[in-house]
């Protein structure tokens, strides 16, 4: 009988460790460089990579165009396929204004803490940006930026709003 209530015991407790556990959030496992992204998850700052200067990311004009952003599944940062034809429009413009840079901006929904969304807005908007770099564009007029959940472009709290909010979004600059 004591042996019965010790293994109930042992089992409900195992049971709670199992369960406590599956709550934590989940990553999507995208292969991009994530040593990028370490020690990174406060910072709104834009990610400088090597060869770039970030001065021409500053201090440019805007490039006009119809840059319509892509938008991301729930807790991914895979650019969807029925997406890439937004990112080859601005590789097209780039290619036509050949001294242009681009600022790519990861987005995410409310949901999530601030520190997780920022890390996720980064791994969009470097998805995007490898998605550019397979497409010829030159690395080094690629630059990223994060905002997490902090620039909202729909404020409602349901799946269309949230929806609205995944997305990684272009600024090209002359």
């Amino acid at each position: 009988m004591k042996k019965m209530i010790l293994a109930r015991i042992l089992i409900a407790g195992l049971l709670c460790a199992f369960l406590a556990g599956g709550c934590k959030k989940k990553t999507t496992g995208d292969p991009l460089n994530q040593d990028l992204l370490a020690g990174r998850p406060d910072s709104l700052d834009y990610i400088d990579f090597p060869g770039m200067n970030p001065d021409r990311f500053t201090t440019g004009t805007p490039v006009e165009g119809d840059y319509r952003p892509i938008y991301f599944a729930y807790d991914s940062s895979r650019v969807p396929s029925e997406e890439r034809v937004k990112a080859e429009v601005v590789a097209q413009k780039m290619g036509e204004v050949g001294d242009a840079v681009l600022i790519v901006e990861g987005n995410c929904d409310e949901r999530g803490s601030r520190e997780y969304n920022l890390a996720l807005g980064e791994r969009r908007a470097l998805a995007v940006r490898a998605y550019l770099i397979g497409l010829g564009i030159d690395s080094a007029r690629i630059q990223t930026k994060s905002f997490g959940e902090e620039s909202p472009v729909a404020l409602g709290h349901d799946e269309a709003s949230w929806r609205a909010n995944r997305r990684g979004e272009f600024r090209l600059y002359n």
